[in-house]
């Protein structure tokens, strides 16, 4: 079943939208503020998020943001805001449609079925000898699943979003352990060598002093 992530902090609203995607079929999940979508987002896979702009603690903007460091999950901002530059921002930050409020709840599921049916083609990847499903969080490397778990598969689909460019041990430690604050930059190199284990040690390249470079191999 399909998972779908509505971080919105009017509870009348979510109740309408939870209505409308569980009689199409969709499992929802809830979240009242940026905060708890973000820990929703990272607990869990989902096949789309429903994201409000005005919401309390961490705006809508700032948990687009963070979503997209490492996830190409399309997100649907709903704001009453239908200013151009407010919609032309969130085309910038990489959001697949912008719905202003009030809308009609048909056309809304119309709009959310059509994304998904285009995603979940757009999910499979494959890279050199890994297949990578982005929708199930799976990885398959000669047709056997590697069990990467949540924060490896985070990390590889970081890496393969910003391949071929030479990344910091903080910059890695900042977008991957973004609630972690007591972790350092030894658990970036201990991750690292955890994954390199299970895809194969040629695609991540150590850039002495530096950090670390991810490279697709053609096979």
């Amino acid at each position: 079943m399909e998972k779908i992530l509505i971080i919105e902090d009017e509870d009348f609203l979510r109740d309408i939208l939870k209505r409308y995607l569980k009689k199409e079929g969709y499992c929802v999940t809830e979240a009242e503020s940026g905060e708890e979508g973000l820990e929703k987002f990272y607990s869990n896979s989902f096949s789309l998020i429903l994201l409000d702009i005005m919401l309390p603690g961490i705006q809508g903007w700032d948990v687009c943001k963070e979503i997209k460091k490492t996830s190409n999950t399309p997100i649907i901002m709903l704001t009453a805001r239908v200013e151009e530059e407010d919609e032309v921002k969130g085309l910038e930050l990489g959001v697949e449609d912008y719905i202003g409020k009030p809308f009609k709840p048909k056309i809304l599921m119309a709009r959310i079925n059509s994304l998904i049916k285009r995603n979940r083609v757009n999910n499979l990847e494959k890279i050199g000898d890994l297949e990578i499903n982005r929708e199930n969080y799976s990885v398959i490397k000669n047709g056997i699943a590697l069990n990467l778990g949540n924060k490896g598969f985070t990390l590889l689909m970081y890496f393969i979003l910003n391949k071929d460019l030479v990344l910091t041990r903080e910059k890695i430690l900042n977008n991957i352990w973004i609630n972690d604050f007591e972790v350092d930059e030894r658990v970036v190199d201990t991750q690292i060598k955890i994954l390199r284990k299970q895809i194969g040690e040629n695609y991540i390249k150590t850039i002495r002093g530096i950090g670390y470079k991810f490279e697709v191999i053609n096979l």
